[in-house]
């Protein structure tokens, strides 16, 4: 008598599941798009062996459909054009002039080296070194007026180091 092996899910690095996210909202409305979008979602879906605490459950339940709403509608044309070079610029490891305009509606220019992308709830965000604040930073790409790419090298940045809305793991 056979059975069925029951294949375990692939366990990713938060820095994986960021470039997976970016990746999807490359793809927008395309013929694959759906698929892909379903796949992540179960890849962040939650373990139901983790015991949590009730509320803490509906929180997590919470974020995560929003997050996954978030992900599964296209970015819109000229925020998805800013993405592409944010995007090259952490693949090419490049620093980046950002015309960022903040929750206060202040304008600022500074140059930033990418680190990763990432969506939670209604928003995508690029985790980036301010250079002007020295430090992390995430930015809101609907607040990004514009991007320009430059030609010098970013210092490297580990992703993980970075992504706050992961789960920890046990030591």
């Amino acid at each position: 008598m056979q059975t069925a092996i029951e294949p375990s899910a692939p366990e990713l690095t938060a820095s994986e599941i960021a470039a997976l996210a970016l990746s999807l909202a490359h793809l927008g409305a395309g013929p694959q798009s759906a698929a892909a979008r379903r796949a992540l979602a179960h890849l962040i879906a939650d373990d139901p062996a983790q015991p949590r605490r009730a509320d803490e459950g509906r929180l997590r339940a919470q974020v995560i459909a929003a997050t996954l709403t978030t992900l599964v509608a296209p970015l819109p044309d000229d925020v998805a054009a800013r993405a592409r070079v944010i995007a090259s610029a952490i693949t090419e490891r490049l620093v980046v002039r950002l015309h960022y305009t903040d929750a206060a509606g202040r304008l600022t220019t500074r140059e930033v080296e990418p680190v990763t992308c990432l969506v939670h709830r209604d928003h995508w965000y690029l985790v980036a070194w301010c250079r002007m604040r020295h430090g992390i930073r995430a930015f809101r790409f609907d607040r990004i007026v514009a991007v320009e790419p430059t030609t010098r090298q970013a210092r490297v940045h580990r992703a993980e180091r970075y992504l706050p809305f992961q789960p920890r793991r046990a030591a």
